[in-house]
């Protein structure tokens, strides 16, 4: 087991648990977070080195660093692990945001040594769904991932915690039980046999068991489930309330890449195993993904907190995402990708900001801050940056995602128009493209209110600039979305290989 690289994505958060329960100090802790997320940062980066070598060579594996352990033979539950583009992109994606989340919490109080146990159990529930290919063990890395948002939300969260806690698990649970009654369908039809029954993806793709009309019950139940992570309308209604309330680190892993949970569930579980329903269904989703794009983005532009304005944008980015995935074109789905790496980091930098900015101003409130640019104009530059990002500008990761989700969309909705199957695709494409420019409105206004202009508060004056560990955090992920940005074909040739013929070929599907 321990000869593959990938189970280490899980032993290393363990080992970090472990080290952490016999931290005595808070010096300590510090040492044990970001070693150990330094360390998964490394290896997701040398995966990632590994990974293109290979695909160079030749290599047309549908999954690369395959490998299986039985763990219930009765059900045939194995911890099945692999990993292909999409895997690796969003396991970088989680290292980054886990180092400089660690960075962003290095004041947390009180209770230190609690709050990184909860957030490391978290982070290893994000990386083994990542890496998991058998569903069984992905819906097991799934619900550890979620649990601890309760506690990390309930006990070090400000305003009306314990309401937003309990909000948020609801409504998560309830899209776990919808995810939980989906995946038993999928393993007792993943076979004609019951002894050929399995939870392994690869081979539940191969075997293309799953009928049409059992397709067409099973698909909705998985797509709701994943959604509901994603924000899906109208089950969104969990993020405003939950990141509005969650710790600076907390806010970062999960709208970085617990809402990625959703997206990659939904690309990697419903549509790829279920691709007819996906095709015929997908009309229903499309509407309810292209009100969460524009509702998103107009809910943003009327809020005053900080937060609530990041979150509701979270909901319109993490709607384009799924907007784009029923798309069924590969250059939307590379958008999708894209936007889900792009989004993870630049909002993580969002919330670490206006973390930052909160515990020196105390307040979240837009109308009761300006001039900020004069009195710690590095966190000002940051702000400016993650909200061109947002908007798209030229560059920066936002604007290669979103350009490349509109013009997927438009040629899946031309394709749809011009062989007469009518314009669903094409309208609610145009309906999207008009979020950015509502983006550009809300970001434009929060930058003029916050950073420049008088100073609100003559008592502003005397508050200081980043500290050297939240220099740190912020550098990171302003380098990730600059990087992506600006070399935009090297991550599009990490994609690509996961659209390759070899690995839709086994379920059919003809992509646009």
């Amino acid at each position: 087991m321990f000869s593959n690289i990938l189970i280490y994505f899980v032993v290393i958060p363990l080992i970090m648990l472990a080290g952490l329960a016999l931290c005595r100090n808070i010096r300590q802790i510090r040492a044990v977070a970001v070693t150990g997320s330094l360390a998964l940062t490394a290896l997701s980066v040398w995966l990632l080195l590994d990974y293109l070598a290979l695909r160079a060579a030749g290599e047309t594996a549908p999954m690369l660093y395959t490998g299986s352990w039985s763990w219930f033979g009765p059900l045939n539950i194995n911890l099945s692990v692999g990993v292909d583009g999409i895997s690796i992109a969003m396991l970088i994606l989680s290292s980054i945001i886990l180092l400089t989340g660690s960075f962003a919490s290095w004041k947390i109080e009180p209770h230190t040594k609690d709050f990184f146990l909860w957030l490391i159990l978290l982070s290893t529930g994000v990386f083994g769904f990542f890496i998991s290919i058998d569903l069984f063990t992905m819906f097991m890395f799934y619900e550890v991932a979620l649990i601890p948002m309760y506690l990390l939300i309930g006990v070090w969260g400000s305003g009306n915690k314990n309401y937003s806690a309990m909000k948020l698990t609801l409504m998560l649970m309830g899209g776990s039980a919808f995810l939980m009654l989906g995946l038993i369908g999928i393993y007792y039809h993943s076979a004609p046999d019951v002894e050929l029954r399995t939870w392994n993806l690869l081979e539940i793709a191969q075997n293309g068991a799953i009928s049409q009309n059992w397709q067409y019950f099973l698909f909705p139940m998985t797509f709701v489930g994943f959604g509901v992570l994603g924000a899906m309308f109208p089950f969104h209604t969990w993020s405003p309330d939950g990141h509005a309330s969650a710790p600076t680190a907390v806010s970062m892993l999960h709208a970085g890449v617990l809402m990625k949970l959703g997206g990659y569930g939904c690309f990697r579980v419903a549509i790829y195993l279920m691709p007819q329903a996906a095709e015929d269904l997908a009309w229903i989703f499309l509407i309810l993904t292209g009100i969460s794009v524009v509702y998103g983005a107009f809910s943003a532009c009327v809020q005053t907190d900080l937060k609530y304005i990041n979150a509701y944008s979270s909901v319109s980015h993490c709607g384009l995402v799924l907007f784009a995935i029923l798309m069924l074109n590969t250059t939307a789905m590379t958008g999708a990708i894209m936007q889900m790496l792009s989004h993870g980091l630049m909002t993580a930098l969002f919330f670490a900001l206006i973390g930052m900015i909160y515990g020196r101003t105390h307040t979240r409130d837009i109308r009761l801050m300006g001039g900020l640019m004069k009195i710690m104009p590095f966190l000002a530059v940051c702000y400016v940056i993650a909200g061109m990002a947002s908007l798209g500008l030229p560059g920066l990761s936002g604007f290669v995602a979103e350009m490349t989700i509109f013009v997927g969309s438009f040629e899946a909705g031309m394709a749809d128009y011009l062989a007469g199957e009518g314009s669903l695709r094409l309208v609610f494409t145009i309906i999207a493209c008009c979020s950015i420019v509502i983006t550009a409105v809300y970001i434009l206004r929060v930058v003029g209110k916050l950073l420049l202009g008088p100073v609100y508060d003559e008592h502003h004056l005397t508050l200081t600039d980043a500290t050297w560990w939240e220099r740190t955090s912020t550098v990171v992920l302003i380098i990730s979305v600059a990087a992506i940005g600006c070399f935009p074909n090297f991550f599009e040739s990490l994609i690509k290989f996961t659209f390759s013929p070899q690995i839709f070929a086994v379920i059919g599907m003809n992509y646009k």
